[in-house]
């Protein structure tokens, strides 16, 4: 069964990217419905980001996290360097769990 369906995907997945090359000239979108697609994947990807940052697992992975997180997004914001925007959230949800923060 797993076998079948992953081949139902791949074949699927396959099909969309092959049409929408062919189609390109064929079909227009218009402007709002791009800029819905566009803001649709933006929000979906920073849905994935939020899941997978503050999750461990299936379940809240505590406030160290959330708040490490949310240092590494303001010094992300403040375009510090990628290494210290890393640094400065692991120190601080490492700080804060050491300190007893859950």
């Amino acid at each position: 069964m797993p076998v079948t369906a992953i081949l139902i995907l791949a074949v699927g997945t396959f099909a969309t990217r092959f049409v929408g090359p062919l189609l390109r000239d064929r079909v227009t979108l218009p402007e709002k419905a791009r800029e819905l697609m566009s803001a649709s994947a933006t929000v979906l990807l920073l849905a994935l980001v939020v899941i997978s940052a503050l999750t461990n697992g299936k379940q809240f992975g505590g406030w160290a996290l959330a708040i490490g997180v949310l240092v590494g997004g303001l010094a992300a914001w403040r375009k510090l360097p990628f290494v210290a925007v890393i640094v400065l959230a692991a120190l601080t949800t490492a700080g804060l769990r050491m300190a007893g923060v859950a």
